[in-house]
């Protein structure tokens, strides 16, 4: 006979073969996308805010999405592995330091704020960076080239350049010219 844990274990198992999930925890701005029927039809509205509490147990996980709406505040609760929810986007990461933030009920405004967490990649894969210097080297190499070319057809084009430089001296002389006749 099988444990109840079990059970849910293998629940798990199979939603997660049908459905991605992904990994986010308290302090992160979610956006979910919740199945409402409206008679034969059904669409897809959208809760967007921050996540105050994470519950994991197992095929009964919750989570709690706290947003403003109208400078009111409204909570909802989510089952994880409900059908009702259709996709759940993170959207920003927060950086906090409990699991249950329950005492942004009790503030407003820019004190409700949660700072965002810098994500820092660690393990980077020793072949993308390879490739990517050669990526990099083959830039640079094809720059060089262009400045040299260009340089090549500067003398040329320094001529032309030159004359509308002598054309202003020019102008600039003959209008002191212009002007010592004057007085």
């Amino acid at each position: 006979m099988k444990n109840i844990e079990e059970i849910n274990k293998l629940n798990v198992k199979k939603f997660l073969e049908k459905k991605k999930i992904p990994e986010f925890f308290a302090g992160d701005t979610l956006k979910v996308g919740v199945r409402i029927a409206e008679g034969k039809r059904e669409r897809i509205q959208y809760f967007e805010g921050v996540c105050i509490a994470k519950k994991n147990r197992d095929f009964n996980s919750s989570f709690t999405v706290r947003k403003i709406s109208f400078g009111e505040g409204v909570e909802r609760t989510f089952a994880l592995y409900s059908t009702i929810i259709s996709s759940i986007k993170v959207i920003r990461s927060g950086q906090v330091r409990r699991a249950k933030l329950y005492y942004l009920r009790d503030r407003k405004g820019k004190s409700a704020r949660i700072t965002e967490k810098i994500q820092k990649s660690i393990g980077v894969d020793v072949s993308e960076q390879i490739v990517s210097e050669e990526a990099e080297n083959k830039d640079i190499s094809l720059e060089n080239e262009k400045k040299i070319e260009s340089k090549k057809e500067t003398p040329v084009a320094a001529a032309p350049k030159a004359e509308p430089k002598k054309e202003a001296l020019k102008e600039t002389t003959l209008k002191k010219e212009l002007k010592k006749e004057k007085k």
